[in-house]
């Protein structure tokens, strides 16, 4: 856990480099297009689907003629809203993240190699195409559990639950990987994740609820509609900041361990060799040094045959 906590608060720093809050702007920008174009095209016939089927509910037309009845009118205008905007949000996580993974991990990995492990050999044991496919294999998974775990979410504790959990999973896959594409072999990346599975699972949660945080600035600009236009765009970078602090996190935390594994081999290594003992050309020379030292009753006498 020292170093789980020691890469968060080395990841946390990092976030307030001019150059770390310089690349949170381009997963931004593309955030924004997609937002706005997809708001553009289908937030009204969203919303007006949204509403047909809340009219249609019984439950919410009761829930609706409650609040009516005690004079929070204005409340019902809001729900449909908010149910959409809760029904996007792990969308626009999932892509935030993969925007964050394609346009920012691997400067952010590079930052944080050349400054702190510069001397650790490179093995390029993930390609970009693998990356990709790991990524996108990765997101579909979570995209099946987020819909397969929907139903769930009617449980009050399960929806505070299963989405940062889902979520932490994804980050986790996404960003431990792409931390050591560069600099682990397929064998060492393995290893990794099979010994510190819990850790980097846990790192995963954790950024997964600090990606929940965003939401209630996101559901906030349909409340405030004057502030639509700002709240929203900021809400997108509080997103792409909480996962370009995750994916400093696992550079960290991953390429720290990649290192402890190289030094462990190297130690096991080392235990093994046996040590030879060294031959010299001069080991003659040094035999008969040898023999001058010893007294003169110790050393060899040569074979001596007297005449007959």
């Amino acid at each position: 856990m020292q170093l789980f906590f020691d890469s968060f608060w080395r990841a946390l720093t990092y976030c307030f480099r001019s150059r770390v809050i310089v690349l949170s702007l381009m997963p931004l920008v593309l955030m924004l297009v997609l937002a706005f174009g997809l708001t553009y095209l289908f937030w009204q016939p969203a919303l007006q689907a949204v509403r047909e089927a809340f009219d249609a509910s019984l439950m919410l037309g009761s829930v609706g003629g409650w609040f009516q009845a005690i004079g929070l009118t204005a409340v019902t205008a809001f729900l449909a809203p908010l149910a959409l905007i809760f029904a996007v949000t792990p969308i626009i996580v999932v892509l935030s993240l993969l925007a964050v993974a394609l346009l920012m991990a691997p400067a952010l990995t590079e930052l944080v190699a050349s400054r702190r492990f510069d001397a650790l050999e490179r093995k390029n044991g993930g390609t970009l195409l693998g990356s990709l496919s790991w990524s996108l294999w990765s997101t579909v998974l979570a995209l099946v559990a987020l819909v397969v775990s929907v139903p769930l979410w009617l449980v009050p504790p399960l929806i505070l639950v299963l989405p940062p959990l889902i979520w932490g999973w994804l980050t986790y896959r996404v960003m431990a990987f792409d931390a050591l594409a560069a600099h682990a072999s397929v064998d060492e990346r393995k290893q990794i994740f099979h010994r510190h599975r819990m850790v980097l699972l846990l790192i995963g949660v954790v950024c997964g609820f600090m990606g929940a945080a965003p939401s209630v600035i996101w559901a906030s600009g349909v409340l405030f509609a004057a502030a639509f236009v700002v709240l929203i765009p900021f809400g997108i970078w509080l997103y792409t900041l909480v996962f370009a602090l995750s994916s400093l996190w696992f550079a960290h935390y991953c390429l720290a361990a990649l290192a402890a594994l190289r030094n462990e081999r190297t130690n096991r290594t080392d235990r093994r060799t046996p040590v030879a003992p060294a031959q010299t050309a001069d080991s003659g020379a040094l035999a008969d040094e040898q023999a001058l030292t010893l007294p003169y009753d110790d050393q060899p006498k040569p074979d001596f045959h007297p005449a007959h």
